[in-house]
């Protein structure tokens, strides 16, 4: 997507800040923080999301009661480069449902990805039998996750 962040006003980066902390405001309810009436936020909220700027809806699930409690991130090294390696892993990545992030990268490795498991075990049997069973993976190093300092989701889009 093109970098088109001045196409918007401070009016939009405000509903969008407030939606990101706030995703199940009424519209009534986020016309009044905004000091407007609700038939333009409505308006500006659906332009929003015609452009893009919002991509979807989500609820935040604790990890903890659905017992995901083991977080890494993987550095992940292809033994080949070129589209049609690269195309491959991405494609298999994108079928793992532990994968939550995949990003590639620049420097000694080629992606990083953060990864969500029940346990230990359940992460080595990913690595086993998922990860490292894929053609194009060289080399793994993995990171554990002892604990998390801070998470977010919000975007700064009032810092422009």
């Amino acid at each position: 997507m093109p970098n088109n962040h001045k196409e918007i006003d401070a009016t939009d980066r405000n509903i969008l800040s407030i939606l990101q902390t706030q995703g199940r405001i009424t519209n009534t309810q986020l016309a009044k923080q905004l000091g407007m009436s609700p038939p333009p936020t409505l308006e500006r909220v659906k332009k929003l999301e015609r452009r893009g700027y919002i991509d979807r809806y989500v609820a935040l699930v604790n990890p903890h009661k659905v017992g995901v409690t083991c977080f890494t991130y993987v550095e992940v090294t292809l033994l080949r480069h070129g589209s049609t390696p690269l195309e491959r892993f991405n494609q298999a990545i994108k079928e793992m449902d532990e994968v939550m992030e995949c990003h590639h990268i620049t420097g000694e490795a080629d992606y990083l990805l953060k990864v969500a498991t029940h346990d230990i075990p359940a992460y080595e049997e990913f690595v086993i039998h998922k990860l490292t069973a894929l053609p194009d993976v060289q080399n793994l190093k993995t990171l554990v996750v002892l604990s998390t300092i801070k998470q977010e989701t919000r975007l700064p889009v009032n810092n422009h």
